[in-house]
């Protein structure tokens, strides 16, 4: 049996399908004197077996007493997940229907098996009965946004479960994506994560979100500070997140030794951007784009007077993706590549060549810009880990403004780009592409043709 309760429970379930309860009983009771020994706990669902069949068996005291010990089990690492669980659970129900644990058991099994109405069901009701038990409070957030589109309900349940529960990291950070996902300000949502720093500092997402937070504020150095003192693993879902931002905020630091005129300084820092230290966890993905920051070393060497090595780096930054597409995944080539081939082609003196880049983005915006998207069943490498259901549509548009202000950014049309930006923000707050290139054009100073 390998001391495993899933291989008893069949087992047991085989001599109860028979009408042979006394040994199913017997079984269950095997698995309690061994894991006893070896003072382990106990999952609530044999004890609830164990009700089930004293109870089949005509002796109500016994039922009543295992059902109450199921009750009062540990709930962690209990997935009830077979059709016989919902006997035996509505069973425990029945016989003790102040029994919060069971109801929320039920919901977690009906939720698996796509019955989401009736999985709330339960779920409310177990909170009902014991509003204490954090789990339930964040089961149902996650059913009141998914699949009720409640998102007032769902803030406010994983609000609840966080209040029980504050050194939770995997619920703390799961209410940060939800705060994000209904569009709280990057300001609010950085303070919160400064105020529970120790659960920041417990996982990499959080870690990598609170960086990110860190540049689109403009602390470019204190989140690179901190990226370079932490190592970091691989996890799903955070993909090319932390490459991310460790390019982010050095390039970012670099353009401002550019701005000042400190172009050894503002080259070193380029330079480190374009090696990926192994504390990053994660290596640089073959045939990257860098449009980006060739274009700006070219721009540092341009103002050391090297213009040989100006030209090289300003001829790779024009060159790459000839077409902007959606970005799904996270290896997908950030279409804002061709943004910057067409700053390296005014360096380069193509300046018509420039606008037909720059123009490619504005018929991509307005082409797709109210297009239905869906995921491919098949997707892999997601760009994030999915806890609360993307809105694709939504997430479409905003990349599809994003890509019209950086078209008329180009040809130097700064209104329409303003009207773009504004609304692109409305919708995504803390779209960190946005946010980047809405500095270039601060006071109307932005002139690629200059």
């Amino acid at each position: 049996m390998r001391g495993c309760e899933n291989n008893y429970i069949e087992l047991s379930l085989d001599y109860a399908d028979a009408g042979m309860y006394d040994e199913a009983i017997c079984v269950l009771q095997r698995l309690i004197d061994e894991q006893n020994k070896k003072s382990a706990c106990i999952s609530p669902m044999v004890y609830y077996y164990l009700g089930w069949y004293y109870e089949k068996s005509g002796d109500s005291s016994c039922a009543q007493e295992y059902y109450k010990k199921g009750a009062l089990a540990k709930p962690d690492f209990c997935f009830p997940n077979k059709l016989s669980d919902i006997i035996i659970l509505e069973s425990a129900i029945r016989a003790n229907p102040n029994d919060a644990k069971a109801y929320y058991y039920l919901g977690n099994l009906w939720y698996d098996k796509k019955q989401y109405s009736e999985a709330i069901k339960c779920w409310e009701k177990s909170k009902d009965i014991d509003d204490t038990f954090p789990t339930v409070h964040r089961n149902l957030s996650l059913a009141y946004y998914n699949k009720l589109k409640d998102a007032k309900r769902a803030v406010l349940a994983l609000e609840r479960a966080f209040e029980l529960d504050p050194n939770d990291s995997r619920v703390f950070f799961e209410l940060d994506q939800l705060y994000k996902k209904t569009g709280a300000s990057i300001h609010e949502r950085l303070s919160r994560l400064e105020e529970y720093k120790h659960l920041v500092e417990s996982r990499d997402d959080l870690y990598i979100e609170y960086i990110t937070l860190l540049n689109l504020t403009g602390d470019y150095e204190k989140a690179h500070s901190l990226i370079m003192k932490r190592n970091f693993h691989p996890w799903e879902g955070g993909e090319g997140k932390v490459t991310k931002q460790y390019v982010l905020s050095l390039m970012e630091i670099g353009k401002k030794h550019l701005r000042d005129k400190n172009y050894t300084s503002a080259l070193d820092v380029l330079m480190k951007a374009a090696v990926y230290p192994t504390n990053l966890g994660e290596g640089k993905l073959s045939g990257a784009q860098e449009n980006d920051l060739n274009y700006y070393i070219g721009c540092t060497y341009e103002g050391l007077g090297d213009s040989e090595k100006a030209k090289e780096y300003f001829e790779k930054a024009s060159t790459g993706i000839e077409e902007p597409s959606g970005v799904m995944f996270y290896n997908d080539v950030p279409p804002e590549m061709i943004f910057y081939q067409g700053l390296a082609c005014i360096k380069l003196g193509n300046p018509q060549q420039a606008k037909e880049k720059f123009g490619k983005l504005i018929n991509y915006g307005e082409k797709h810009l109210h297009d239905i998207v869906t995921i491919d069943y098949f997707a892999v490498s997601l760009p994030d880990f999915l806890i609360f259901d993307d809105d694709l549509n939504k997430r479409n548009e905003v990349l599809c403004r994003y890509l019209l202000a950086l078209g008329h950014m180009g040809l130097g049309n700064l209104s329409r780009v303003k009207e773009e930006f504004e609304q692109a923000l409305t919708l995504d707050p803390s779209h960190i592409g946005v946010i980047i290139h809405s500095k270039m054009i601060k006071d109307d100073a932005f002139n690629p043709y200059a």
